[in-house]
This record gives structure tokens, C-alpha cells and sequence, in this order.
């Protein structure tokens, strides 16, 4: 494995949930719950880039699984969320060696990429060097989703400083003319996961991929055709929990409204 993504994963099979409030404390109920971490949803939601900022402050900083998905590679967000402490940067919809090297650019310092050196947070990288530290510490991260990118995988993953592959199931079954589950034993979605494994592995790159079931993620360590996974939306989780709850009452009130 390349140094960071080795560094961000720690010979583990790391658990992290999508935030896409600005909660505070939504990552501490998340990590008593057992989580190892969270990607912080810029890309969808109500989570902009101040909110963000804040909540990574708020995570302890050797926290190795504080990653943050942004909706474009504009590099002046993703240096203000790595210097408020972000480990990993997910960038979205990724089709080509170009947007990868693009990435690469904004999340490492040089000679790897272009990140300027501004320490904003306290002892964020230890080392005797701090950019190398850094490089060791913050992992690029490409989102495939697409056709196209599965299709380009090997010129995506082969970009030089490049640490993580995060697949996007659900619109990568759409770019085949599938519904957009993420949930898939087999076809083209089944068989893009394999071929993105047979990749990744020949570059020394891990490889994750959004969930929401924990027996079709637990499979997928079985058979281990991923190295982490992304585990439920903050508001799904929530929107089950409450359809959860206020159902436990349905036949009471049911009972009640009759009598």
C-alpha cells in the first residue's frame, strides 16, 4: 500500500457514516455508537464549508477517519478544510487522470502536489518533518460512480500520490441503466466493485464504497472486495429511527382513535 492510504487505514476494516447537518454532535454519538469516522458531506445537504471547518476542529486530531467529500476541485476550500483538520478528501464523479492529478495537487504538499504550508491547528502532523507528516496523514481520495470512471480506472488509479478509491454504488448503477440501489450481488455493479479491487491492488490503493446495509457491507469484507466502507446518511439513520419509533405507537393510537 501507498504510505497514507497504509497510514489512514491501519490494517482495519474502518466504519464511517455521511454527515450532512451541521451537528456538533453528531460525530461524538456516532463514535460512542462505535464508529471509526465520518465523511462530511459537502457535496449534498445543508453542511457548508464554515460548519465543516468547525466540526473538524472539534474532532480530536488523531482521528485518522475525519474525511470530507467536496462538491468540486477547487483547490481554496480543500486547503481550508485540511488545515482545519480533514485526513482524507473525497472528490466526487471522478472520469479521468486529469480531475485525479487535480486533487492530488490541492490535498498533498509539494514535491507530491501544491498544498500551501499553513498550520493552523496545533501539532496536526508530529513528525520531523510536517509537510511529510502531512503527505503520510491526508489521503487523496477519487469517487468512481460513473461508467466512464470504471472504464478509466486504470489511468485514475495509477496517478502518481493518489491513496483511495471510494465507489459510488447507486449512480453507478444508473450510468448502467440499472435503478439507483447500491445493494448489488451481481451484474455490471457487482462485476465494476471486482474489476475497481483488481485495480487498486495492483496500485497499492485501498478501496471503499458507500453502504446502507450492514449484511451487504459485512459481505463485502468477507469476501474482501473492500477495505472500509461508508456506512448510512446521518439523515437516513434518522429518518429510520423515527419511522422506527412513532410506529411502536401506530396500533395504540390505532386502538385509541376507534374506541
Amino acid at each position: 500500500m501507498k504510505q497514507a492510504a497504509q497510514a489512514a487505514l491501519g490494517g482495519s476494516n474502518p466504519v464511517l457514516y455521511h454527515q450532512s447537518v451541521p451537528s456538533f454532535s453528531m460525530p461524538e454519538w456516532a463514535a460512542a455508537a462505535g464508529y471509526d469516522g465520518v465523511v462530511l458531506d459537502l457535496q449534498h445537504g445543508e453542511l457548508g464549508l464554515e460548519a465543516a471547518c468547525g466540526i473538524l476542529r472539534s474532532i480530536p486530531r488523531d482521528n485518522a477517519y475525519s474525511y470530507a467529500r467536496v462538491g468540486s476541485l477547487d483547490p481554496a476550500p480543500i486547503l481550508r478544510l485540511l488545515d482545519s483538520g480533514a485526513r482524507g478528501i473525497v472528490a466526487p464523479t471522478v472520469e479521468s487522470r486529469s480531475q485525479t492529478e487535480a486533487l492530488v495537487a490541492a490535498a498533498k504538499y509539494p514535491p507530491v502536489g501544491n498544498r500551501s504550508l499553513g498550520p493552523s491547528r496545533p501539532a496536526l502532523y508530529p513528525g520531523d518533518s510536517y509537510t511529510e507528516a502531512g503527505n503520510r496523514a491526508v489521503s487523496a481520495i477519487v469517487q468512481i460512480e460513473t461508467k466512464a470512471g470504471v472504464d478509466r480506472a486504470e489511468e485514475i488509479v495509477s496517478t502518481p500520490g493518489l491513496d483511495s478509491v471510494y465507489i459510488g454504488p447507486a449512480d453507478l448503477a444508473v450510468t448502467y441503466g440499472l435503478p439507483g440501489r447500491g445493494d448489488w450481488e451481481d451484474g455490471p455493479v457487482r462485476e465494476a466493485i471486482a474489476h475497481l479491487r483488481e485495480v487498486t491492488t495492483a496500485h497499492g490503493v485501498t478501496l471503499g464504497i458507500y453502504s446502507g446495509r450492514p449484511d451487504y457491507a459485512a459481505g463485502l469484507f468477507a469476501d474482501g472486495l473492500v477495505d472500509y466502507v461508508g456506512l448510512g446518511i446521518d439523515l437516513v439513520l434518522l429518518n429510520r429511527a423515527f419511522g422506527d419509533t412513532i410506529a411502536g405507537l401506530d396500533s395504540a393510537r390505532s386502538t385509541g382513535n376507534n374506541s
